[in-house]
C-alpha cells in the first residue's frame, strides 16, 4: 500500500498501513482537517488544502465545487476562509463547519480531475457560484473563470437550461450581462461592479495607453481607474508604478487608485469618486454628464 503523507490523507489508512501509530497521528506533528482526514501541522491550511482534504471524505463519490473548485482551476475568486462545497450523490453525509454538502448528480461532462481531486469543470463551477452566491460574487467568479479558461460567459445559461428551475438560477441572465472576461483579477471586477451597480457608465477594460494597459478607463476624458493591491507595495513594482504614473500624467490622464479595503468595505465611495471625476470632466467641457463623450 502506498500512501503520500505530504498531501491530506485518511488517518485510518495511515494507521492500518503501518505508516503511523494512532498516538503519533493525534500528536503535534499532524493537524485534523476533517473527520479522519489529516495533514502535517506545519503545512499552511488554505482553500486548496481544504479542498483536497474534503475530496477524501467520500472517495469515488464526492466532487469539489464552488469557490474551492475555482481555486484548483487556477481561478481564485473566493474568500480565503470560504467553505468547501462538495457534491455528494445521495447518502447521509452532512454539512459541517468548513464544508457545505450539496445533493444531486453531476453529468459526466460537468466533472474533471485536477491533481487526483474530482472537481466541477470551469463552466459548471461558474454556474454553481453564480447560483449559490450573491450577485457580485457570481460575477467575480464568472469573470475569473472565463478569463482563465476561455469560455463565453453565456455558457452558464446553457447549464441553466439543462438544470431548469435550479435554486438561484433566476439571476443567471443578470450575472452574464454584468460579466466581462477581460477582467484580469477579482478586484478589477469588484471595482467595475461598484461603478456600474451605482448607475454609472461602464468603463473599458484593459485599455492600451502607450506601453501600458489600464485596468479600467474612460478614454474620452482620459480617466483611468486602477486597483492598488498588495503586490504594488514591493519595491520593484513600486518603481514600475512610478514610471507608469509619470507616463500617464504626461499623457494627460487622471488616475484613480483604490485599495482592497476601499472596494470591499465602501464600494459606494468608489462609485462616488468616479462620479465626482465624471462631473468635473463634464463641467470642463461645458456639457451635461449624459452628453459627455467617454469612449
Amino acid at each position: 500500500m502506498n500512501l503520500n503523507l505530504d498531501v491530506p490523507f485518511r488517518g485510518s489508512a495511515a494507521v492500518a498501513g503501518g505508516f503511523l501509530t494512532s498516538g503519533v497521528l493525534r500528536g503535534p506533528r499532524f493537524r485534523r482537517l476533517f473527520p479522519d482526514v489529516y495533514a502535517y501541522a506545519d503545512v499552511p491550511v488554505d482553500l486548496t488544502l481544504r479542498a483536497q482534504a474534503a475530496s477524501l471524505l467520500v472517495p469515488g463519490r464526492g466532487v469539489v465545487a464552488g469557490h474551492a473548485a475555482a481555486e484548483l482551476l487556477d481561478a481564485s475568486c473566493g474568500p480565503k476562509d470560504a467553505p468547501v462545497d462538495l457534491f455528494v450523490p445521495g447518502g447521509a453525509y452532512r454539512s459541517r463547519p468548513g464544508l457545505v454538502v450539496h445533493r444531486g448528480l453531476l453529468r459526466s461532462d460537468e466533472t474533471a480531475t485536477v491533481d487526483d481531486v474530482p472537481i466541477t469543470v470551469p463552466v459548471r463551477c461558474a454556474y454553481d457560484v453564480a447560483c449559490w452566491q450573491p450577485l457580485v460574487e457570481g460575477v467575480v467568479a464568472l469573470d475569473a473563470l472565463t478569463y482563465r479558461h476561455g469560455f463565453a460567459p453565456s455558457a452558464i445559461l446553457d447549464l441553466g437550461r439543462r438544470h431548469h428551475g435550479a435554486r438561484g438560477s433566476a439571476k443567471l441572465p443578470r450575472v452574464v450581462r454584468l460579466a466581462n472576461p477581460l477582467a484580469q483579477s477579482p478586484m478589477e471586477t469588484r471595482i467595475r461592479l461598484a461603478i456600474v451597480l451605482n448607475d454609472l457608465p461602464v468603463p473599458l477594460l484593459q485599455h492600451p495607453v502607450g506601453p501600458f494597459l489600464l485596468d479600467l478607463a474612460y478614454p474620452g476624458i482620459r480617466l483611468a481607474i486602477e486597483y492598488d493591491g498588495e503586490a504594488h507595495r514591493a519595491q520593484e513594482r513600486a518603481m514600475r508604478d512610478l514610471a507608469r504614473q509619470a507616463y500617464l500624467s504626461d499623457a494627460g490622464w487622471t488616475v484613480l487608485r483604490f485599495t482592497a479595503a476601499d472596494v470591499r468595505c465602501r464600494p459606494w465611495w468608489v462609485a462616488a469618486r468616479v462620479h465626482e471625476e465624471l462631473i468635473k470632466a463634464a463641467r470642463r467641457r461645458g456639457v451635461t454628464l449624459d452628453a459627455l463623450q467617454l469612449y
